[in-house]
């Protein structure tokens, strides 16, 4: 597809802070490719999912799981656990924190079908069947999925798009229902249900594309239900456009073989607006200030000769940005409100382009 460079230039792929817990003070858990940790147990040899240490970390994904069947976020998955852990962790089974933010669930399943592909231990393939079915029914009848699953009397039961959360599902049910590996053993029945609820999906991300005076946009984080219109979460985070969701979603339309004309469509006008929302003639610059952490403050400045050099997840909505836009790190609690980060961008959240 002729936008496929276009956007590649434009706009670099959202990233995703992973939330690791500290390790305790016992030995530290080792892969083939160094330090093991739950954010690095997608990356390793292929070979190494048979190993009796793939088999430790994924007996620990089973204790994790909910009875829903999905599972929690930001826990290091991988961390030896001691048998006060393991018998807390018991006790939480039944907890309604079950999510698809920030990597949760659809990372489990990833890993528990190279697992289970590599070994073919019975108790994986259940665990995983159990979560691919959580999925399925968290999707609503319209196409999308909330954050968390059963529903919370929250903003989390918006469709959510933000941090990619229902494009992994996507692509996990995708992968699922054209066998891909590591996908080839899973059944029939589900292979048909994934394939259904992926169209469904796909049609409503075309649907909640944003028109804006008539023309196709980009999409918010999170969209209404029901309504699908573009729709708030946390104090800080307001209904947008926002650059970095789009990004994903498009990436994923631009991956459909042979689309149909409805998604060309959407991606050539979703890439027409990052063009148009190129921002030039600023730059950053880093200012000392020893009242902060790390000594320095950074701030934007407009500066007719400054070229894009980099793009990156801001940490505050536009509303709140201006109202922060040339102030002191340490003024922002007050004008705002609520204790945000000090950088607008932080550079964990900034890629070069």
């Amino acid at each position: 597809m002729s936008s496929r460079t276009a956007l590649q230039a434009l706009a670099a792929a959202a990233l995703v802070t992973a939330f690791v817990l500290p390790l305790p003070a016992r030995q530290e858990p080792v892969g083939p490719t160094g330090p093991l940790t739950w954010s690095r147990c997608l990356d390793q040899p292929v070979s190494w999912y048979g190993s009796a240490e793939a088999v430790r970390v994924a007996g620990q994904v089973l204790l994790y799981q909910r009875r829903s069947g999905g599972w929690p976020k930001n826990i290091d998955m991988a961390r030896t656990l001691s048998a006060a852990d393991r018998g807390i962790i018991e006790r939480e089974k039944a907890e309604p924190d079950a999510t698809i933010d920030n990597g949760a669930t659809t990372t489990q399943l990833r890993f528990l079908g190279r697992v289970h592909a590599a070994t073919q231990t019975s108790r994986f393939r259940e665990a995983f069947n159990a979560g691919f079915d959580y999925l399925l029914a968290a999707q609503y009848p319209n196409g999308g999925w909330p954050q968390f699953y059963p529903l919370r009397d929250d903003y989390s039961r918006r469709i959510t798009f933000n941090d990619d959360a229902m494009v992994r599902v996507l692509e996990v049910l995708r992968d699922a229902a054209g066998g891909e590996a590591p996908f080839a053993w899973v059944d029939a029945r589900r292979r048909a249900r994934a394939a259904d609820a992926v169209t469904r999906g796909t049609a409503l991300m075309l649907m909640a594309q944003i028109r804006v005076a008539g023309r196709l946009t980009a999409w918010c984080a999170q969209h209404d239900e029901t309504t699908l219109a573009p729709a708030g979460a946390r104090t800080y985070e307001h209904p947008s456009l926002s650059g970095s969701e789009s990004v994903g979603i498009l990436r994923f339309l631009m991956s459909i073989p042979n689309p149909p004309a409805d998604v060309v469509a959407s991606v050539d006008a979703g890439v027409d607006w990052l063009r148009g929302a190129q921002i030039t003639g600023l730059r950053v610059e880093q200012r000392a200030d020893a009242t902060l952490q790390g000594g320095f403050d950074r701030v934007v400045v407009r500066d007719p000769a400054g070229t894009e050099i980099a793009r990156g997840l801001t940490a505050y909505s536009s509303a709140d940005a201006e109202r922060i836009r040339g102030r002191r790190s340490a003024e922002l609690e007050a004008l705002l409100g609520y204790r945000g980060r000090d950088e607008m961008i932080h550079r964990d959240d900034l890629v070069l382009v």
